[in-house]
């Protein structure tokens, strides 16, 4: 990977929480060069999106270099893009500077002046995020974001998944961090006890670049 001196950060951005992703961000963003691996990740955001009314705000948390905030962006969503790796802001800052970037983890960005301002958020999107999440701390999250939204936030998750039925979750190798497959439908539970009921799933099996299946799951807010 190629060393890029890195921007000073805006003031007032917090400290940056992923050293793994900050190492390897240059390559991340070689590698995955656009907002989509496989058609249905597009599918998927395209039928939550559809769900969400125009305009509304959307936060993306896990937001990484932007591509998918971006493509909501397009679609007239006010997007927020959140992401604990300051050189994945950085690379996001630089390549879309227009949008708002927030330096934050998978907790609600509640105290963000920019996320105050935009009003009542219409949906959260977590792709391939939550997965970093340890297992004990993943409700605290998921009631974090229920504190702070309204009836009728859509939540999207997208990870990979654990389709043993004795089995609620488990570690799995990743390149960058301690990372939890989870199983669908206990995701689901976790998400309907913090206020959020599931209304769609997509399971896609794996292949030769995904050695796990993913799922990608759908929720409102009661």
């Amino acid at each position: 990977m190629s060393a890029l001196t890195p921007d000073p950060p805006p003031p007032g951005t917090p400290p940056a929480g992923q050293p793994g992703y900050d190492a390897l961000a240059e390559l991340y963003d070689r590698t995955f060069p656009g907002p989509w691996q496989r058609p249905l990740d597009r599918h998927a955001v395209d039928a939550f999106a559809d769900g969400l009314p125009r305009g509304g705000t959307i936060l993306d948390l896990g937001c990484g270099t932007g591509h998918v905030t971006v493509e909501l962006a397009f679609r007239g969503f006010h997007t927020i893009g959140v992401d604990p790796s300051a050189r994945m802001l950085q690379i996001a800052r630089k390549r879309y500077p227009r949008r708002t970037w927030i330096a934050g983890d998978a907790r609600y960005p509640a105290a963000e002046a920019a996320v105050r301002e935009a009003g009542p958020v219409s949906g959260i999107l977590a792709r391939f995020s939550l997965i970093h999440v340890p297992p004990e701390e993943l409700p605290a999250v998921l009631e974090s974001w229920a504190a702070h939204t309204e009836p009728g936030c859509h939540v999207l998750l997208s990870f990979q998944a654990l389709l043993e039925p004795e089995l609620d979750v488990e570690e799995f190798p990743h390149v960058v961090a301690p990372a939890w497959r989870w199983n669908p439908s206990s995701l689901a539970r976790a998400l309907d006890e913090a206020g959020f009921g599931e209304t769609w799933r997509v399971i896609v099996c794996p292949d030769d670049d995904h050695p796990y299946p993913e799922c990608h799951l759908c929720a409102v807010r009661a």
